[in-house]
């Protein structure tokens, strides 16, 4: 990891606000139409307001939702609604949530992260990047020049030795604390202790960093830094040389990673026997059963089984449910459709099902971008609609695979990694001036 550094961030006042939980918010890129009008009659203060501002009419290039957001924040700031540390700190925060009948804690750091353009130092991706959100992402940063949001980043401590550092040092430490509109539970911790982030840093910065979510907001923060830079070299402690992180150890027990399956458009509609015919041999096929609920079923077995290369396919034409397990003969196939990436790339679940499977054996090339679900009853509700001819239920990618993809200096497809639960937007905002 390269260097972090303690920062007086900027926090909602509680006497202002009364609870954290009404103006905390998801990343502005989970928000929906309906969740964005929820989260503005939540609070009049939600930080909503300022991650994803309402498009108005009469909006234009100088009064937009960018300039309302800024507006917002210089506003609050002033009327003391939000305020900045005196001093400044580090932000222990833990994520307390329920998966799979268990009770989880993530636990990770907040700090600013010194910036490097992905391919020239130890900060890797492993996700493509589009050029809308981007564009986005920097005129919101352009106008309010703050992260409003952190990146999620990874880095190997199998020992934890860098967040126990923390951990000692927040011990009978009262927490702010916040629980989101899916019940998860945030606490957050400022630590201002210079010889333990000094210690931390030592820790971690030898250390590669692997972003999880948020890449889209990482080259904007380069992206800005690079604009700033422009009208002569920024001094070597600027904020905008850095972003804000969420800083999370690789072995932690609150990494969960959840599956993001896919509904597609656009194929032709076919039965069962179609799929199996034109999947020929590169999967050994199986008819699991009928009907769209069946698909927690066939989603238990696949998981249960664990197999990057086992399929859930639901052909829309006969209700069934197809269970397709790569071959060697697919192994092969893919190995020579996709020579330009590595072995590690090739075996992924959703680099099979897209490159062998959709792309070169349903000729589906072109197709509209997919329907992503992440839970097996998005996928039953959404089938009953009729307009999917084809379902895939497919296996995430893995936190290992994050590590070594990126090590490859390759990105994954679209969509192969759902890192959940999803960081908070409003527990601190880092400035850039």
């Amino acid at each position: 990891m390269p260097e972090i550094q303690a920062f007086r961030g900027v926090r909602y006042d509680l006497g202002h606000v009364g609870s954290l939980s009404d103006v905390i918010a998801p990343p502005y890129d989970v928000i929906d139409a309906a969740l964005q009008d929820r989260l503005y009659k939540q609070h009049p203060a939600n930080v909503i307001r300022l991650i994803l501002n309402r498009e108005e009419p009469g909006d234009n290039d100088s009064q937009n939702r960018y300039s309302r957001a800024a507006r917002f924040l210089k506003n609050w700031r002033s009327e003391g609604v939000l305020f900045t540390e005196s001093d400044p700190a580090v932000y222990v925060y833990h994520q307390k949530f329920d998966y799979a009948g268990q009770t989880f804690t993530r636990r990770g750091f907040m700090a600013r992260v010194r910036l490097q353009r992905f391919g020239q130092g130890n900060i890797y991706p492993h996700e493509e990047t589009m050029s809308g959100p981007k564009q986005d992402r920097l005129l919101l940063t352009r106008a309010c020049k703050a992260n409003l949001s952190q990146i999620f980043g990874l880095y190997p401590d199998p020992e934890s030795v860098a967040q126990d550092l923390l951990e000692q040092a927040i011990v009978g430490k009262t927490p702010l604390s916040a629980t989101d509109h899916l019940g998860v539970e945030h606490h957050l911790w400022p630590v201002y202790d210079e010889k333990v982030i000094t210690a931390l840093n030592a820790v971690v910065g030898p250390k590669p960093t692997f972003i999880a979510d948020g890449h889209h907001r990482y080259e904007t923060a380069c992206n800005y830094r690079e604009e700033l830079s422009a009208g002569g070299e920024l001094p070597s402690n600027h904020p905008a040389n850095f972003v804000l992180m969420m800083c999370v150890g690789m072995s932690d027990p609150g990494m969960i990673v959840l599956p993001t399956h896919r509904l597609f458009r656009g194929l032709p509609a076919m039965s069962s026997a179609d799929l199996i015919a034109k999947l020929g041999d590169a999967f050994a096929c199986r008819v699991a059963g009928e009907g769209s609920d069946l698909a927690h079923s066939v989603w238990d077995s696949i998981e249960s089984e664990g197999e990057q290369g086992t399929i859930g396919l639901f052909t829309q034409q006969d209700e069934r449910w197809v269970v397709a397990k790569i071959t060697p003969a697919g192994e092969a196939k893919m190995a020579e459709i996709a020579a330009d990436h590595s072995a590690d790339w090739q075996g992924l679940g959703v680099a099979i099902l897209h490159r062998l499977l959709i792309e070169n054996l349903l000729g589906g090339k072109d197709l509209p971008k997919p329907h992503y679900v992440h839970l097996v009853d998005e996928v039953v509700s959404s089938l009953e609609t009729g307009e999917f001819p084809l379902a895939a239920l497919v296996m995430p990618a893995t936190v290992d695979h994050v590590r070594s993809i990126s090590e490859h200096a390759e990105r994954m497809p679209a969509k192969s990694t759902y890192f959940y639960p999803k960081l908070l937007s409003g527990l601190v905002i880092n400035p850039l001036e």
